[in-house]
């Protein structure tokens, strides 16, 4: 039988939160004044972080949670949260009884939004139900509406992803240069997955490339060194033209190319039509 929180008059409780990020490293946090290890993971003592309120209900509406703190653990730094190291992280937040370490999750959900306010931060919790939000129904449009190697696509990732080595960076103008890897070309709409280095774990997006090297959406870290590793993965236009010259995969094109616009209600003939 689970324990029963709350159940005596003195109870030793803290809460707890678990923040699994995109790029695999796992952060766990206590309110208790001192760390706490349990469930596999060591929570830090962090008395400055609280949770708010946690309201949860039967309506499909989302649950909605707040997590409020100061950046004074060295986990969480303003240089991570700014370069999205948290964002789309998951998050379990509970109780733990600090003197026999039984615990219970309250809460699962996604990190959302995240802000600084001076010396601290506050971020969005999203509940699992926030996906019930989403419209399943697709629209119109003249591009294709897949994600480029996912569902929907069928092209296979792995055959266009490819393990490169930075051969310069030009940080003034934010460009990386890699030694091998595809054309420039392929790259546009592309996007980079560094796998060492200070930007480890990061997902950069290609805004232009040519061959003075890769344009990225990110601002380049001043120690990124020569011979850096990182996963190209190429883009694609998301044309119609693109999907049946290049990959060969017009039979999968989840688009409209040629279905009028709206602009054809406001038509109307005149003498010389």
């Amino acid at each position: 039988m689970g324990h029963v929180f709350r159940a005596r008059e003195l109870e030793g409780i803290a809460a707890f939160w678990r923040i699994e990020r995109r790029d695999g490293v796992t952060l766990g946090f206590t309110s208790h004044d001192r760390d706490l290890w349990f469930d596999g993971l060591l929570h830090h003592a962090a008395p400055g972080m609280l949770p708010s309120a946690i309201r949860r209900h039967a309506r499909l509406e989302a649950d909605s949670v707040e997590m409020e703190g100061a950046l004074t653990h060295d986990a969480i730094s303003v240089a991570d949260l700014a370069a999205g190291r948290f964002d789309g992280a998951k998050i379990a937040v509970g109780t733990v009884d600090w003197e026999s370490l039984d615990f219970a999750v309250l809460y699962r959900g996604e990190l959302g939004g995240t802000s600084q306010e001076g010396a601290g931060f506050s971020a969005e919790l999203r509940s699992a139900k926030a996906a019930l939000e989403a419209d399943p129904v697709p629209r119109t449009s003249p591009t294709c509406r897949a994600r480029f190697c996912g569902p929907g696509c069928t092209l296979s990732a792995a055959y266009f992803t490819h393990e490169v080595q930075l051969a310069s960076a030009d940080l003034e103008e934010n460009r990386v240069l890699f030694s091998g890897g595809p054309a420039p070309e392929a790259m546009l709409s592309g996007s980079l997955r560094w796998i060492d280095g200070p930007h480890a774990g990061i997902t950069m997006e290609v805004v232009d490339a040519d061959a003075s090297g890769l344009l990225l959406d990110i601002a380049l870290e001043a120690s990124l060194e020569t011979g850096t590793r990182a996963l190209l993965r190429e883009g694609c236009d998301q044309t119609l033209a693109s999907c049946a010259a290049r990959f060969g995969n017009a039979a999968n094109f989840q688009g409209e190319p040629y279905l009028p616009g709206n602009d054809v209600l406001a038509r109307y003939p005149t003498s010389s039509s």
